[in-house]
């Protein structure tokens, strides 16, 4: 069974420990959009991983690893990432991490284009992480873009690089921001290359015979739903497809190849950065901050949290067509008296059962809430569906009805041992 697992809401949902706990029956892991501005945090057998760029799949043995072509590829990120998972002890080698050559290239000039883009917004910030990922798509989008196909020739390579680089300083005088210096630039970028090179192949053809052999395929998604450029909270989201669509565009492997369909939520929502977020609440984000949770794996910035956003999950369940929800962190909400869950908005006279299209439309809704009572017991021990509180089993149940999608599995702890499935008649 192939398998695409997909952040539901904002990203930070814990998609890496999915990721992970279902790798062990995957033989190959795909990643197949978004860059190093996403961070997914694995914790397996005491030892804490942080990956950007490199599939969750690295950390398993004997599973091939491919980053997609639609995934936007900082060379220089990702050769700091692949020598600080060695130096964990990971083996990475042509054999085990693949990477497409339509895959696009995010330069250092990016980076100053994204900041200086980001700097002329003033008050309207959208929240980048100023990585480069929105003008690289933009290059990808205008048929400028430099792919890692060019990296294969370093004659080839040079000339790109210099021609994008000279347009690219034009680009930055124009937002009276700093030029970059050509020659650093391309130091950095051709040493990169020289470590990257062998790693490079057509992966299309990799994945399409590895699914007509019956190899089973794990797609991990980056971001999450709610960020997705056109479905997401528009203009405050990403540069890329993170719905289930955005899968297969961004691996060459087609949607009749595609199983199951897993949506990660937390079982509170959070957010990183601007944008609207309706069920957004200051107490429940201090308890959590103050537990030392929600704290972004790229960024180290805290989230804003909230309560569960029926309203966005529905959503989002429907536009990627969730077969089953894997709910994560609810042990964040072992000490809590009550727990609320948002399952409409109020907007003005209407109730909305979807989120709206338009922004301004967002900051007139108001959510309502279904208030549940909570268990007040550690469920971090619990190995079973039958260990945990009574409360407990009611909360994912009700979140299950509210987004009309069945919760699969949930995790009480960061490790991937600490996940239980749920049963369901």
């Amino acid at each position: 069974m192939n398998t695409l697992v997909i952040g539901s809401q904002w990203g930070d949902e814990g998609k890496g420990k999915v990721i992970d706990f279902l790798t062990e029956t995957a033989d190959y892991v795909v990643r197949s959009q978004g860059g190093s501005n996403a961070g997914h945090t694995v914790i397996a057998h005491g030892q804490k991983y942080v990956l950007h760029l490199v599939p969750s799949g690295i950390l398993w043995p004997g599973k091939v690893n491919v980053i997609g072509n639609g995934v936007v590829i900082n060379p220089t990120s990702l050769v700091e990432e692949m020598t600080y998972l060695r130096n964990l002890g990971v083996s990475i080698t042509p054999e085990n991490l693949l990477i497409s050559d339509r895959a696009h290239v995010v330069l250092p000039i990016h980076k100053e284009i994204d900041a200086a883009q980001e700097e002329a917004l003033g008050d309207q910030k959208i929240g980048t992480t100023k990585q480069g990922i929105g003008p690289t798509y933009a290059d990808k989008a205008r048929r400028i873009g430099i792919r890692m196909v060019d990296f294969i020739d370093p004659e080839r390579l040079k000339k790109v690089l210099e021609a994008r680089i000279k347009t690219a300083n034009e680009e930055l005088a124009r937002l009276n921001w700093p030029k970059a210096d050509p020659a650093v630039t391309l130091d950095a970028v051709m040493a990169a290359a020289d470590e990257l090179r062998a790693h490079i192949t057509n992966t299309v053809p990799v994945l399409n015979k590895a699914a007509k052999a019956g190899k089973t395929i794990l797609f991990e998604g980056a971001q999450g739903a709610m960020l997705d450029i056109d479905f997401g909270t528009y203009p405050f989201v990403t540069s890329s497809n993170t719905s289930a669509g955005g899968c297969c565009t961004g691996s060459g492997v087609a949607p009749t190849r595609i199983d199951k369909v897993i949506g990660v939520c937390k079982a509170y929502t959070t957010r990183v950065g601007a944008g609207p977020f309706v069920t957004e609440d200051a107490e429940i984000a201090d308890y959590l901050h103050g537990l030392g949770r929600e704290f972004g794996a790229t960024t180290g910035r805290p989230r804003r949290c909230g309560w569960t956003d029926g309203v966005v999950l529905r959503f989002s369940a429907m536009f990627n067509g969730f077969d089953e929800m894997a709910m994560t962190n609810l042990d964040g909400l072992d000490d809590r008296d009550t727990i609320k869950i948002c399952t409409a908005y109020k907007m003005g006279d209407q109730v909305l059962e979807y989120p709206p299209a338009l922004m301004e439309d967002w900051d007139k809704c108001e959510p309502i809430y279904e208030t549940l009572p909570g268990w007040k017991q550690d469920t971090t021990k619990c190995t079973s569906w039958d260990q945990l509180p009574e409360n407990c089993k009611a909360y994912v149940k009700r979140f299950g009805e509210v987004v009309g999608c069945p919760v699969g599995s949930v995790g009480v702890g960061p490790d991937r041992e600490q996940t239980i499935v749920v049963p369901h008649d």
